[in-house]
């Protein structure tokens, strides 16, 4: 079957928040807004098409007694051929995304584990916000297929708008990651090889501001809405239980009302749409005013950002003295939106998204679709939305009189209520269903499949000794070299153990050299040895070169721009070729002179290299391909001789070593570690840190592993 006629496997990811599919909690905290809906309806939309063949969305798996055990599920079927399937992510309680970061590498293994366990070859990884973002990197990476991206919101805006409000950065460290978010969007941006945005403002004005900005890799598909589940009045909504918990907040429930729908989150600025309905007189004489800000319990048992939020909007109530004239229900489900809007729509009210900013506002069309006019602020989506449907009008969402100006002008005049209400129809049936976004959508996919080369594994040949079910690996400098002695007692471990445990080294020094030192040392030839920072792969006994590997790691690699970017920056210099390798490039790097690895990084991106650079020792700076590093060729080995991660023991002491060691192997870290380029793993309890240096801080490991207990050799 030629690419054009093939029915696609696509794999969506969307890490964090609560994903199920039904009843989704929207509202219910800060992560789970639009995006776990969305995700959800972009699997069963894309279930649909006759070219899919299958859809796995993958979340995360938890498990805590706080929320529902719907989400401890590990698969949940959707359609026939769409599932939402929940992967171990670390943590089992139910934390929020910006304490995800150090539990990602194991999300992804177990992703990977998923995908070869079942067998399955997706054709493309669409990854949702950041965080889904740096696992499917990862998995593109290994599985050698194309990354798909949305960003849904990115952090340097939300840096800016959080410096506005007036945090300081230590404060917005501390809270949100965000440089480590940053990164992460630049290195996303780098290796996705398609955007998907929501707005042209998103790709002009947000990803813009990033310096791995390339707009030709980026594409306008709008979300889509569920026309079956929003649509005009039909009579229904009047028997309702949501129109009888409203009459219990309204004196007068009959009038027109504006209806505003958002978490209990400051940006949504609800306030100030408070303020400026108790301010003015015309308003209250116009219109009730409805406010569904997610959904509680008690208030007292909020975060203190939705505490915070909810609490000023009681008390302005009180302040202004509008019971009787606004509505703020404490519960509703998802079946209740779209009656919300009926209703609203019933008795010619309007729809308000008065946020500071609003990425797209999927809000503004299912009112669209209701038959509701909307008032919203003037930026992103809402200005596209309102330019393709021509339903209502844009604000400034801190200026309340062109707020007050925009909701009158569409209360007090019929005719103009009855004009938006049907441009608005008509606007979404042709810009915004499902079967608009998901036709766009599958063309593009297509076009990626049919330019990717299929990924090529070649078989390896394996000692009938070394079918085990465990490794270990280790570096050469840091943990094996220096002390004879424990080395010594390593190598006699390790010889007593071989029909168990296949022995790999993994070290950023050329074959030829790494080969040298080893026979200088008396350490054994190892069953794989990874050189080169994992730019190289070869098995005993012949020291047989992974060509696969090696085609594998040449996507987007050019050694020669990457040299010539880096040429003139002081306190850096090439090292000499016998340091040099085809997809290894080596300088000395001066910490006083040379920028950081910040600066260098944002630098490549601006040039549009897609790389991965380590510092080692504080003096050694090495670029590889993105595709390459320790950690990856380890897991390419453990793919390639059926070892899983959870029995690879891995060893290092610098920062070349760190995603060798993150995810889901067994890992330890020698106590003569550079400090500094390790100090991040100190967070992820799995690492266990040595009390010993060298090769004795390995055999400390072994035992605090209980490494060789229970294995089980496999001869042929």
């Amino acid at each position: 079957m030629s690419a054009d006629n093939r029915k696609l496997h696509l794999v969506l990811l969307s890490v964090h928040g609560l994903i199920r599919g039904h009843d989704l909690e929207l509202g219910r905290d800060d992560d789970t807004g639009g995006q776990t809906r969305y995700v959800v309806e972009l699997a069963r939309a894309l279930g649909e098409r006759d070219d899919v063949a299958r859809v796995d969305l993958l979340t995360r798996r938890v498990m805590d007694s706080s929320v529902s055990s719907d989400y401890a599920r590990q698969q949940e079927r959707l359609t026939d051929k769409v599932s939402i399937v929940r992967i171990a992510c670390g943590e089992d309680t139910y934390i929020p995304k910006e304490q995800l970061w150090d539990c990602l590498d194991s999300f992804a293994d177990n992703a990977l584990n998923y995908l070869r366990g079942h067998s399955l070859a997706p054709d493309i990884i669409h990854s949702h916000y950041a965080d889904a973002g740096y696992v499917g990197i990862r998995l593109s990476n290994l599985l050698g297929i194309p990354l798909v991206h949305t960003g849904h919101s990115l952090g340097r805006v939300k840096r800016q708008r959080l410096l506005a409000s007036g945090l300081k950065r230590d404060v917005i460290e501390s809270s949100y990651n965000i440089s480590r978010r940053i990164q992460i969007e630049e290195d996303i941006l780098g290796a996705a090889e398609l955007v998907i945005t929501s707005t042209n403002q998103e790709i002009e004005e947000q990803y813009g501001l990033y310096n791995h900005y390339q707009p030709e890799q980026m594409k306008v598909i709008p979300p889509g809405t569920e026309l079956d589940q929003f649509f005009p009045p039909d009579g229904s909504e009047q028997d309702s239980p949501m129109r009888q918990e409203l009459e219990r907040f309204l004196v007068q429930p009959d009038k027109p009302f504006i209806l505003a729908l958002s978490r209990p989150d400051a940006r949504k600025n609800l306030g100030i749409l408070l303020e400026v309905y108790g301010e003015s007189a015309a308003l209250q004489r116009a219109a009730n005013l409805v406010i569904i800000a997610g959904t509680r319990d008690d208030i007292r048992d909020m975060g203190s950002r939705p505490q915070e939020v909810l609490t000023d909007l009681l008390l302005s109530i009180d302040q202004y003295d509008l019971y009787g004239k606004v509505a703020y229900p404490k519960q509703h489900q998802p079946a209740d939106v779209p009656v919300l809007y009926r209703l609203a729509a019933a008795l010619h009210g309007v729809f308000i998204n008065p946020a500071l900013t609003e990425p797209f506002g999927l809000t503004l069309i299912e009112a669209a679709a209701s038959g509701l006019p909307i008032v919203a602020t003037e930026d992103g989506g809402p200005r596209d939305i309102t330019g393709n449907c021509r339903n209502g009008y844009l604000i400034d969402p801190l200026d309340k009189s062109d707020i007050e100006k925009a909701l009158l002008k569409i209360l007090s005049d019929s005719k103009t209520w009855q004009t938006l209400a049907q441009s608005g129809l008509d606007g979404v049936r042709r810009h915004y269903s499902w079967q608009a976004h998901v036709d766009q959508y599958i063309d593009a996919v297509h076009d990626l499949v049919a330019r990717t080369e299929p990924p090529l594994r070649t078989p390896v040949v394996q000692r009938p000794s070394l079918y085990h079910d465990r490794a270990i690996f280790s570096d050469l400098d840091q943990n094996l070299l220096t002390d004879p002695k424990s080395l010594a007692n390593f190598i006699n471990v390790v010889r007593e153990n071989r029909k168990c445990a296949t022995f790999g080294i993994a070290t950023g020094r050329r074959l030829d050299k790494a080969l040298r030192v080893m026979k200088q040392y008396g350490i054994p030839q190892p069953d794989v040895l990874i050189t080169g920072l994992g730019t190289e792969i070869h098995y005993a006994p012949r020291l047989t070169a992974d060509y696969a590997w090696t085609q594998h790691i040449d996507h987007l690699w050019n050694r020669k721009a990457v040299i010539r970017i880096l040429d003139d920056l002081p306190g850096i210099k090439l090292q000499p070729r016998t340091e040099q390798s085809r997809y290894k490039i080596s300088f000395y790097i001066d910490p006083n002179l040379a920028p950081g690895l910040k600066e260098i990084n944002s630098l490549l991106h601006q040039h549009e290299q897609t790389v991965s650079v380590f510092l080692s020792f504080g003096q050694f700076l090495d670029i590889v391909p993105v595709r390459a590093s320790k950690g990856f060729a380890l897991r390419w080995f453990a793919d390639q001789w059926d070892i899983p991660l959870e029995h690879i023991l891995v060893a290092g002491g610098s920062g070349a070593d760190e995603d060798m060691m993150r995810g889901n192997t067994m890992a330890v870290v020698v106590a003569n570690r550079h400090h500094e380029e390790l100090s991040a793993l100190v967070d992820v309890e799995r690492i266990y840190f040595a009390k010993q240096p060298y090769a004795a801080g390995i055999l400390e490991a072994i035992e605090h592993y209980r490494f060789f207990r229970n294995c089980d050799v496999n001869q042929e």
